[in-house]
Formats: structure tokens, sequence, C-alpha cells
């Protein structure tokens, strides 16, 4: 084997031993804030946004955060089962570093909640890091919401179904947009038995689908899926990118070769962040909106 040969080995290993820690339960969440930098930001840890006690968040302010700063709400993945904010200072650090505040909030999770609890939190989360942009140096004008996979869908619902949103006191209006890694929208019929459970009754599926709401009035929208993706289907970033652009509104579909659903969020951690392009496509949206939302 040649020497660059052997370096790709290497470095092959390495990325899947990283994606290996950092996606594993317990240990992956100590060792993505161990391996995070404690530098460049602020962490302003267990804000609560509600009156339960999973109901609460962290911001990320970047040091030295240019006023009017973009201000994204981060919802984790976990099947709505799992997960926890503590988990993703890596996520908060990502965004921080490229001048955006983050909010990433803690939510209910089944059980002992079900569909539509979690949406319901991630409504009242958004709600507050809107009210509250402003004491943290952003612009309430430019207030996205994003997740990855399970934190994808609650994302992609608050941005598609107006109610959520309003029932928390603000309106969909409010959001400047919405980025969506390996996020489920169109994932009927539901096979899985627990996910049956969670989203229970069956005849309230159809409501548990962002791609149902889409009316061409949603916020700008970024989709990204990795082709490789066997626990999230492509087909829901695709069928949602489509929908919305045939109704006149605005999604950019990027798939990205090879990639695998961890692999979409793994290069936001800072040892694999040379591993693929996804944290400068997620900032380079987010700053474009909201440099087109000025005009």
């Amino acid at each position: 084997m040649s020497r660059s040969g052997a370096g790709k080995s290497l470095l092959r290993l390495v990325v899947v031993s990283l994606l290996s820690v950092l996606t594993a339960a317990c240990s992956g969440q100590f060792w993505a804030n161990a391996l995070t930098p404690r530098w460049g930001y602020d962490r302003h840890a267990d804000i609560a946004y509600g009156d339960l006690d999973e109901q609460t968040l962290d911001v990320y302010v970047p040091n030295d955060v240019a006023a009017g700063a973009p201000i994204v709400v981060f919802f984790y993945g976990g099947s709505w089962q799992h997960g926890s904010k503590e988990g993703y200072r890596f996520v908060g650090q990502a965004l921080a570093s490229r001048g955006i505040i983050a909010v990433l909030p803690d939510y209910r999770l089944y059980p002992p909640t079900t569909f539509p609890g979690f949406i319901e939190d991630g409504a009242k989360a958004t709600a507050w890091a809107q009210r509250h942009a402003a004491d943290y140096g952003a612009n309430p004008e430019h207030l996205f919401v994003s997740g990855h996979s399970a934190g994808a869908h609650i994302a992609a619902l608050l941005a598609t179904d107006k109610h959520y949103l309003a029932d928390a006191g603000i309106s969909i209006t409010a959001l400047a947009g919405f980025v969506g890694m390996s996020g489920p929208y169109d994932f009927l019929p539901i096979k899985d038995p627990v996910l049956q459970e969670i989203f229970a009754p069956r005849t309230s599926w159809p409501e548990s689908q962002p791609i149902n709401f889409v009316d061409g009035d949603e916020p700008p929208m970024l989709l990204m899926h990795g082709e490789a993706d066997e626990t999230v289907l492509p087909k829901n970033s695709r069928n949602l990118a489509q929908n919305i652009n045939d109704s006149n509104g605005s999604a950019i579909l990027k798939l990205y070769p090879d990639v695998t659903h961890i692999g979409m969020i793994a290069p936001l951690a800072a040892p694999l962040r040379l591993t693929g392009s996804q944290l400068d496509d997620f900032a380079d949206f987010v700053k474009q909106v909201s440099t087109d939302r000025n005009r």
C-alpha cells in the first residue's frame, strides 16, 4: 500500500472510531463534551423555558458577538426517545464558531410524552428564543429552527404547521429559515411498533408529517441529507424540497454522497470538522438568508 493510501486508511479509521465514540449513548455525551473547545463562546446553561423539568435550554454566545447576529434553535435527534442537550455542546460550539448564537433545548421524550408533546415543547423553546434573542445580542428577526433526525422533524413541523408557534404566542412568520439535517418529513406508513405508539392513534399519523402542511408560505429551507443514510431515507428531504418548490416556496436540497445518518452531523464536532462541509453549508445558508432578510 502506498504512503498516501495508508494515510487515507488511517484517517478513515480515526473518523470511524470518533464517530462511534460521539454517537454512543452515555459515553458519547461525555466524549463529545470532552473533545469540544471551551473557548470562543459563553454557555448559559439550564435556563427554563417552561414549568417542567425537561423544559430547559442552553444558549451559546460567541465571544465578541456581532450586533444583530442570527440565532438558531437546534433540536437534537434520538428517535423522539433518547438524547440530552448535554451531549450536544459540539453543536453549540460549532455554530458559535461561525458567529451564530445557538439555543439547544431539552424536550419531553417518549415515555412519558407522545406526539405532539415534543413539538409543543419545541414551540415553547422557539418562542423563548424569539423573546430573548436581543438579550444575547441576536436579532429576533433572524431566528432559525434546525435539528438532526427526530430533531429536524420537530423543527420542520414548527416551520410548516402554523398552529404550534401560534399556540406558543408567536407567528410562523417570525422564522427566518429552517435547516434540516437527515430529517424524517414524509415517513408514512409507520411500521416500527414503538413509533406507532409514539404517534398514536393511527388516525393522527398524517398530522405528524411536515410534508402534509406545505403551502408555499414556509420560511426558506436548507435540507441536508446523506445519500448513504439508511436510518432516515433521503427521499424524505427530496420529497419535501420538491413539494415546497412546486408550491412556489424556497427549499435548497443538498445531498452528500457516501454520508450516513450519523455522518451528517459528525463534522460539526471539532475533531471531525475537516471531514465534511456540513458546518460551512449550514452557516453560509443562515448568513445568506439573514442578509437577504435585511434588504
